[in-house]
């Protein structure tokens, strides 16, 4: 029986369980990523997705298990990030950090937990995307990003995802995103205070933002992080990724959206575009 046959008839009612998907990959010698796009070739949803039908078509799923998404830091933000992409379903991430997890991570970084005290965040990241989603490739590198490096961490992904907290490291990766014509979808927090936007190729918007701070971390050094905030800017920086891979909605491109949960505020900032960005 060919890989296709055998997918459709294990799924009659146009969901492929996921038992199934895991027969298929050790019959056919194949990785559970590969079954599950050949099933979504065929229209066939897998049906762990199923709850993604109504938001998300067939074909737009597909284009998630073909995407790729670089995460820059696995801590606070990266960690919701890395969760939130895997159950969606983007088939290719790479996980960028060279910190291992510490007490202080305990009380917002879903990745930590006391067993996990002094390992890699990479590979925690790595092994808990195979626990959720073994169809999801990982690459984790335990290293700093840098100007030096970044080219070559970037080069082949569909978009970017900032989870930084040091402002230069930031403004170094839009500018690599910037020069490899990347989409970077920002989020930073401090405090009950959060910020999300996208840089589209062709703008110049992250190093804007930071323009006059000259401490070398952002307000999160001077405000805290509780854990609530880094879920809540995740996540629209999740929401943001999936319009761009899949060229959906309207992006934050040339706009930042604000986060005040101590008020529930939710305010958009118009981000003047820069020169280079005029007229595209």
């Amino acid at each position: 029986m060919e890989l296709y046959d055998f997918i459709t008839a294990a799924a009659p009612a146009g969901l492929f369980p996921w038992t199934a998907q895991v027969e298929a990959a050790e019959r056919f010698g194949l990785t559970l990523g590969r079954v599950e796009e050949a099933a979504l070739e065929q229209g066939i949803m897998p049906a762990r997705y199923q709850r993604n039908r109504q938001t998300i078509t067939v074909g737009n799923q597909l284009r998630l298990c073909r995407s790729c998404a670089v995460i820059i830091g696995s801590g606070g933000l990266g960690g919701y990030l890395i969760e939130e992409l895997a159950r969606l379903g983007v088939g290719n991430l790479v996980v960028v950090d060279p910190d291992i997890f510490e007490e202080h991570n305990l009380n917002r970084q879903i990745l930590s937990s006391p067993a996990f005290l002094g390992h890699p965040k990479v590979e925690v990241a790595a092994a808990r995307v195979g626990e959720i989603n073994p169809a999801v490739t990982v690459t984790p590198l335990q290293l700093s990003f840098s100007r030096e490096n970044g080219q070559g961490i970037l080069a082949g992904s569909d978009v970017v995802m900032d989870g930084l907290d040091s402002i230069a490291t930031r403004i170094e990766l839009a500018e690599c995103c910037r020069g490899l014509s990347i989409p970077l979808v920002h989020g930073a927090i401090g405090g009950w205070y959060g910020q999300v936007a996208s840089q589209l190729p062709g703008d110049d918007i992250v190093p804007s933002l930071f323009g006059n701070w000259s401490e070398p971390k952002g307000v999160e050094s001077q405000l805290g992080n509780p854990s609530f905030t880094p879920a809540v800017v995740a996540s629209l920086q999740v929401a943001e990724a999936c319009k761009i891979l899949l060229g959906e909605g309207e992006s934050l491109r040339h706009r930042m959206i604000y986060v005040n949960l101590l008020h529930m505020e939710f305010d958009e900032v118009l981000l003047e575009p820069p020169l280079a960005a005029v007229g595209e």
